[in-house]
């Protein structure tokens, strides 16, 4: 993306769609052309190739996550094929760090972005509810990644969330309630006082030079 007049404009629009400002979109453009191999969109398997992600314990649902319908605001359900550009962006936009100067209401907001893209994470099957031991999996796979706990610790910690989230879905239900499953409003409160933004980031895409979200 040069700076022709037409490359610009676009830029200007792209920017008023996402809030990313021109000089994160440029370098957010290399990236994708780095990925893409120059293509106009980027496919499952460009992110499959990325080294740094090869590793990670929750490697297909990162790649899922950027296909998602609901996160890229197309739709309730299913995944696309192919992203092009704006897209990509869109998908960034979850990961960027949040504003020091932002006010309460447009922390929430934010905030809210972003856990609700992990709650789509979570929520594989697209019904709207998590189950308590689909939770306390990607826990474990998460924690898996840490060189520095042992299985058997992972395992308890997991343990330990399933729990938590059990205590604080069951403790909101009416009497006559049949527990379903983790809802958006129970994953809220389960991650209320937990920092998002440490927990959400993506390495292997350079996203420390790209600032808040605003």
């Amino acid at each position: 993306m040069g700076l022709s007049h037409s490359h610009s404009v676009e830029t200007r629009q792209l920017a008023e769609k996402t809030g990313f400002s021109a000089e994160q979109i440029e370098h957010l453009h290399k990236r994708f052309n780095s990925l893409s191999g120059d293509q106009l969109t980027i496919r499952k398997r460009h992110l499959s190739e990325i080294s740094d992600l090869v590793l990670n314990p929750i490697r297909s649902k990162i790649i899922d996550a950027f296909f998602d319908k609901r996160n890229l605001r197309k739709g309730p359900s299913g995944y696309v094929e192919e992203i092009n550009f704006e897209e990509f962006l869109i998908i960034m936009s979850y990961f960027r760090p949040l504003n020091q100067n932002m006010d309460e209401e447009n922390i929430s907001v934010c905030r809210k972005d972003k856990l609700r893209f992990l709650f789509n994470m979570y929520d594989s099957d697209n019904d709207s509810k998590i189950t308590l031991e689909e939770y306390r999996k990607v826990v474990e796979e998460l924690l898996s990644g840490n060189p520095h706990l042992e299985k058997e610790t992972a395992r308890s910690i997991a343990d330990g969330a399933m729990m938590e989230a059990a205590s604080i879905c069951v403790g909101q239900m009416e009497p006559d309630q049949v527990y379903e499953g983790i809802t958006f409003d129970d994953f809220l409160k389960i991650w209320e006082g937990i920092d998002i933004e440490t927990k959400m980031h993506i390495r292997f895409l350079n996203m420390e030079s790209i600032p808040s979200c605003h």
